[in-house]
């Protein structure tokens, strides 16, 4: 069977695909909020926990996200690599202390404990947010994506936008992979076999028909919504907009309920960071 490769909403008969789109925005969107505000390690390794539980109990396979998966762990390694190389002495200066492993402070490359404590929490500010991502991504369908942030005040306009991006994801990769295979037919050699140059020269074949296509398709939805007189009215109604549910509520507990102890942890800790140093 061939792989799929194409990122898009898969429906699936779980509890997160029935919660409503609104539920998972909210949800989504606070929990990002808090983890990215706090420094505690203990809270933010809870909620990493917390959304690869929830990851699992989504049922998206690992095939469907693995390039996604790849291009981000690439950038979060080497973006902790910088924050390294620039400024090595940052986690002494913020928890006012320091265990080295190597070097001395007054030395500019050295590694402590407190360093590396500050890049494991780095680690885990990227790493717990993008399950939660994928989660609302690939467990809401776009058309219910559009009504929830025009429940949560978004215009319509503007969601009505995202609904047709995110449905037009799966027909861009669908095209690409097309124009790639005729192309390659054709001589074009972009596999890892060819050299760097042979590979850029090929994506340039691919690109420039695809940016053409893709121009074509946005005049022809551009000019359909025109004829249905798209915009005119303020508001409108969503034929895929659902109601709240128990489950919904439920879920607004649990959400509210992660909130309030991470800015309980404010104060315990007194500020942003928990400093197991002292």
């Amino acid at each position: 069977m061939a792989k799929n490769l194409f990122v898009g909403y898969n429906e699936r008969d779980t509890f997160l695909h029935h919660l409503s789109g609104s539920t998972k925005l909210i949800g989504f969107v606070s929990l990002s909020i808090i983890g990215m505000l706090t420094f505690d390690t203990r809270f933010l390794l809870g909620i990493f926990v917390f959304s690869m539980i929830l990851f699992w109990k989504s049922e998206i396979k690992f095939s469907e996200i693995s390039f996604i998966l790849k291009v981000i762990i690439g950038f979060a390694v080497f973006n902790i690599f910088l924050v390294y190389v620039f400024s090595p002495g940052y986690g002494i200066s913020i928890y006012g202390s320091h265990h080295m492993i190597f070097g001395n402070p007054k030395q500019f490359f050295n590694l402590s404990w407190e360093e590396l404590l500050y890049l494991f929490n780095l680690i885990l500010k990227y790493t717990f947010a993008v399950p939660l991502a994928l989660i609302f991504l690939l467990t809401t369908e776009p058309s219910e994506f559009a009504a929830s942030l025009n429940k949560v005040g978004v215009s319509y306009r503007i969601s009505y936008s995202v609904e047709i991006t995110l449905r037009y994801i799966p027909d861009i990769q669908r095209d690409y992979r097309t124009i790639s295979l005729a192309q390659q037919a054709r001589g074009y050699e972009i596999s890892k076999k060819a050299s760097l140059i042979k590979r850029a020269r090929g994506a340039i074949q691919i690109i420039l028909p695809l940016i053409f296509t893709s121009l074509d398709r946005i005049e022809t939805v551009s000019q359909a919504m025109s004829l249905r007189r798209f915009g005119r009215h303020n508001k409108r109604t969503w034929y895929m907009a659902r109601k709240f549910k128990m489950a919904d509520y439920m879920a607004f507990l649990l959400i509210l309920l992660i909130v309030i102890i991470g800015i309980l942890l404010f104060k315990v800790n007194n500020g942003r960071f928990w400093n197991p140093f002292k």
